[in-house]
């Protein structure tokens, strides 16, 4: 089956679009799993990490372990701790970026750096091609703006500067196979003199979707990387209005905030870091 027909038969039927299947099948439980389903692993179309002149474009079929194992440049650093963070290696073998994007969980472990490269979400059915950002795309606890007709093609991801850093940290009950209680991404790019020129920081676990900090962002635009105290004070202050994390069994609100907090002060001590040897060369 070609691409091509697959959306012609999204548009005259719902079929399941499964690529990875690992959140699809263990969601049935005690369900029988659905006679026909569109397997989206069978277009080699969709299996490509490609580079364009202004974009990065990560095809629907690409898996977490392919993205590890791809060029990219230090911005997207965080996007590959994230994915050996997913599960098993078994689990990363098989699943997809772009299934942990449609699962729309809030502990999806590829939402925050996904966010902070300012990802945006190809969708294609029979009547077209639509591309959505990512922040809009994803509108709550397992809900998407996908259409019952479309199929998710690709993640589309803009080139940034080639000095641009990034890192990612997470926190759970245990170190792996865990769903976490808050991760973390930041992302960084500074001038020669180390004034910080683009800030992007996203938190996923604690509100219904994965969410970028504002707030955070612009106080810290402007910063120098070497003013290590003052980009912690910058953290600590009140710049969490998008964040509504919940009392669960891993954590209290409370402890989810202060975890917040303290991840994205590593986290982003340890990115302002990587910069320190082209400063100094």
């Amino acid at each position: 089956m070609s691409l091509q027909r697959a959306l012609a038969l999204l548009s005259e039927s719902a079929f399941p679009v499964v690529a990875g299947g690992t959140d699809f099948y263990p969601s049935l439980q005690d369900k029988a799993p659905p006679l026909d389903v569109i397997d989206i692993t069978k277009f080699d179309e969709l299996k490509q990490i490609e580079r364009f002149d202004d974009h990065w474009r990560i095809g629907a079929g690409v898996t977490w372990s392919q993205l590890v194992k791809a060029e990219l440049p230090q911005a997207f650093s965080a996007l590959k701790a994230g994915a050996l963070e997913v599960g098993s290696i078994q689990i990363q073998n098989r699943a997809t970026l772009v299934g942990n994007v449609c699962n729309a969980s809030p502990a999806a472990d590829g939402m925050p750096a996904l966010l902070a490269l300012d990802a945006q979400v190809e969708c294609q059915s029979s009547r077209g091609t639509r591309v959505v950002p990512l922040s809009a795309f994803v509108s709550g606890v397992r809900s998407t703006d996908k259409q019952a007709d479309e199929i998710v093609t690709a993640l589309l991801v803009p080139k940034f500067s080639h000095t641009e850093c990034s890192g990612f940290k997470k926190l759970g009950a245990r170190r792996y196979l865990v769903i976490s209680a808050a991760m973390v991404a930041v992302n960084i790019d500074c001038d020669e003199q180390g004034d910080i020129q683009r800030c992007a920081i996203a938190v996923g676990s604690c509100s219904p979707v994965a969410a970028r900090l504002s707030d955070l962002e612009n106080a810290i635009l402007g910063a120098n990387i070497a003013d290590t105290q003052g980009l912690l004070n910058a953290v600590s202050l009140h710049h969490y209005r998008e964040l509504s994390p919940i009392d669960d069994v891993r954590g209290s609100k409370a402890y989810r905030f202060s975890v917040v907090k303290a991840l994205i002060g590593r986290t982003l001590i340890d990115v302002c870091s990587q910069f320190t040897p082209r400063r100094n060369a």
